[in-house]
């Protein structure tokens, strides 16, 4: 893989993860819906938020951007390596949402990401 396509990869990481920050925190601030009639409202005020439409924005980038990555790199390595979103997420919600996060979660981040190196180590790019 060439730079230039690593660099498309890791920018689908950091889409993957800026969409799921959107999502998060534009539904944190969503309405409540008073009852049952209510419901359209709810639905209404939900695909009005910012910041649900700029993580569908970060999703819909992704996916263009993955496309490009999938052209050039086999699925067997880009796919496994894609898991580190998942990282990154866990990293993302630490920071900017402060949740609080187990050393349990942490453990299985660093085993996600020994994983990710065991794939890639030796794997010709």
């Amino acid at each position: 893989m060439s730079s230039a396509i690593i660099g498309l990869f890791a920018l689908t990481i950091v889409l993957e993860v800026t969409g799921q920050l959107c999502f998060k925190i534009g539904l944190e601030r969503r309405p409540e819906p008073s009852s049952p009639a209510g419901f359209g409202q709810f639905w209404q005020r939900i695909f009005s938020s910012s910041w649900l439409w700029g993580g569908i924005a970060a999703y819909s980038l992704e996916i263009g951007l993955w496309l490009a990555v999938l052209a050039h790199a086999p699925l067997s390595l880009v796919f496994p390596l894609a898991s580190l979103s998942y990282c990154g997420v866990l990293l993302a919600s630490r920071i900017v949402l402060k949740e609080v996060v187990s050393p349990r979660r942490w453990a299985g981040a660093a085993l996600i990401t020994l994983g990710v190196a065991t794939i890639s180590v030796g794997t010709q790019f």
